[in-house]
Order: C-alpha cells, then sequence, then structure tokens
C-alpha cells in the first residue's frame, strides 16, 4: 500500500466503540473523513469527543469495531510518525525552556519543520528562553500546538486547543494554524465548543451526541440539506401541517410564529411561509438543542469498511 496522503481516507471508522466501566463512551460509530479536509468534532460535554479522538491518535483501543488512519488501523506504529495529537491538558515538560521542547521535538521526529514551531511560538509572543512551567495556560497551549505543526504530520488532531486563550490570541492561533495546515494540504480534526468560530474555517463536520455520530459531512452539502422555516405555528402546539412530510429536525415556538430547521422533502412548506438556507451554527444549534433529531450522513461521509474487529 501506498503512503501518499491521497491513497486514502484521513479516517474510517465501522463499528467503532469505546467502553469503561460506567459504561460506552463511544458506541457504533462509523463515517468516513477525507484527507485533506479542515473537520470540526462538535458535541456537549460528556459526547464521546474526546474519547473519539484518543481512539485515533492510538492512545486507546476500541472495545469494538475498527478505527483505520490513512488506511492502517490506528494502532498501527506507521501512523505514528503521520499524526500529531494536543491533548486539552496539554502535557509537556515543565522544567524545560520552550527552546529545549522544541529541541526535543527535532530530536524525536524525523520531518521535524524548525521554522514552522518557532513561526507557532514567535506569534504568540513565547519567549524562548520561558520555561514551560512559568508559562500561562494560553501559552502553553500555543506551545504544543508548535509541537503538532513542527511535526509536519499529515493529521492533526485538536481537542478543545483554544479553550484557555483570550479571544485575540485565539483569533490569531487559529489564522495560524489554519495557514499552516492549507500550506501543506494538512488535514485536522479539531474539537471545539465556539461554534461562531467554524463557520468559514471549518469544511467538514463530525457532531457527536450520546457516543454516537449524528451528523456528519462537508459544511456545504450539510447546510444546503436544511432549510430554517418561519410561519405560523399551529393551533394546540404540534407541527404544523405544512411541515408534516418533511424531516423537522427542532422547532422554536414565539407567540403565534413558529421556526424551524427541517430536511426538507421536495418543496419547503408553502404559501404563507417563510424559506431560507440556515448557517452552519444554525445547523448546529439545532441539533445540539435536539438530541433525538434523526442523525443525516452525507454520501462522502458514510463509511465503506466492514471490519468489526480491530
Amino acid at each position: 500500500m501506498t503512503d501518499d496522503i491521497d491513497a486514502a481516507d484521513a479516517l474510517e471508522a465501522s463499528g467503532l466503540g469505546r467502553k469503561y466501566r460506567r459504561g460506552w463512551a463511544v458506541r457504533d460509530v462509523a463515517f468516513r473523513l477525507p484527507a485533506g479536509r479542515i473537520c470540526a468534532l462538535v458535541g456537549p460535554n460528556g459526547s464521546g469527543k474526546s474519547t473519539l479522538l484518543s481512539l485515533a491518535a492510538g492512545l486507546l483501543t476500541p472495545t469494538t469495531g475498527i478505527l483505520r488512519v490513512f488506511g492502517r488501523p490506528a494502532s498501527d506504529p506507521g501512523t505514528r510518525e503521520r499524526i500529531a495529537f494536543v491533548a486539552q491538558d496539554k502535557p509537556l515538560y515543565p522544567r524545560f525552556s520552550v527552546a529545549d521542547t522544541l529541541r526535543l521535538g527535532r530530536e524525536l521526529n524525523p520531518r521535524w519543520d524548525q521554522s514552522a514551531a518557532e513561526r507557532v511560538v514567535a506569534e504568540a509572543d513565547v519567549p524562548l528562553s520561558a520555561r514551560v512551567g512559568s508559562l500561562s495556560g494560553g501559552q502553553r497551549t500555543c506551545v504544543a500546538l508548535a509541537l503538532a505543526l513542527g511535526k509536519r504530520a499529515d493529521l492533526l488532531f485538536l481537542d478543545e486547543p483554544m479553550a484557555d486563550q483570550d479571544p485575540l490570541r485565539r483569533r490569531r492561533m487559529m489564522g495560524a494554524l489554519m495557514a499552516e495546515a492549507a500550506e501543506r494540504g494538512t488535514g485536522v480534526v479539531i474539537s471545539t465548543h465556539v461554534l461562531a468560530e467554524l463557520d468559514g474555517v471549518c469544511d467538514y463536520l463530525l457532531l457527536m451526541g450520546g457516543g454516537r455520530i449524528r451528523l456528519a459531512g462537508g459544511t456545504d452539502a450539510l447546510q444546503a440539506a436544511h432549510r430554517l422555516v418561519t410561519g405560523p405555528s399551529a393551533p394546540g402546539g404540534g407541527t404544523p401541517e405544512a411541515l408534516a412530510r418533511h424531516t423537522v429536525v427542532e422547532t422554536r415556538t414565539t407567540g403565534r410564529q413558529l421556526t424551524a430547521l427541517i430536511r426538507p422533502e421536495g418543496t419547503p412548506a408553502g404559501d404563507g411561509w417563510i424559506v431560507t438556507e440556515p448557517s452552519l451554527e444554525d445547523v448546529l444549534l439545532g441539533y445540539l438543542g435536539a438530541p433525538d433529531a434523526p442523525p443525516m450522513f452525507t454520501a462522502e461521509a458514510r463509511a465503506t469498511v466492514t471490519e468489526v474487529g480491530a
């Protein structure tokens, strides 16, 4: 099998599950993520996002099913140099200086790019001479991102990387991250709660809930498959007759007016209804607010592997 980045999907899961003593963290997960995409991994706390990222990074072993990274099982040692993972707790050596940390990255990674790593640190105004233990949480995040980008991986896994950043630094670091990824065609999977920052940044989406994937595919295709409709609410509540033939994801009623996120079957709604295409944030909030809504996968997000053993 070739090692070209385009030879296989970045990720493909089938029947994937991970069980702990308290129960299933991830269960019956199946999806595809094409190579080179910038993917947002979204969901409420406890939905399984961190577990899925740890499985993809080879830090956890599946209880059931399989997860392939560029066509190989995530546990395959051959995938290690092609991926980089920034965990929520940003594990770094506190007694090392920033320069020592980058030097360690250079010694451990054969494809190391010192200039890329130093650009990230400089963008964040973090001194190379500073000890990691003396840095703020946001500055440590920048050093962790520098290590990930310096590795020149084909796929980056980032678990809430900007949670401890102020808004200005978050915007600067996200810009630097996306610029580096675009330059090399690097794929990125970024777990985040900041929905407003996803529009115009991510071109692929995985939304999780209850340990399962509920929405998966390219952001443009997902937006195009939905409509926001606004019209008169039904007497006594319930779903108006005009929406009966559509898949209704979520509804909100204000007085006598109802707004619904739908997956239309044919012409959306009818006379007296206002129909618009939702933003990505509208789609995400609709599914997050309606955990029982039917899941949706675009064609490119559907898994094709059939193995059930890791």
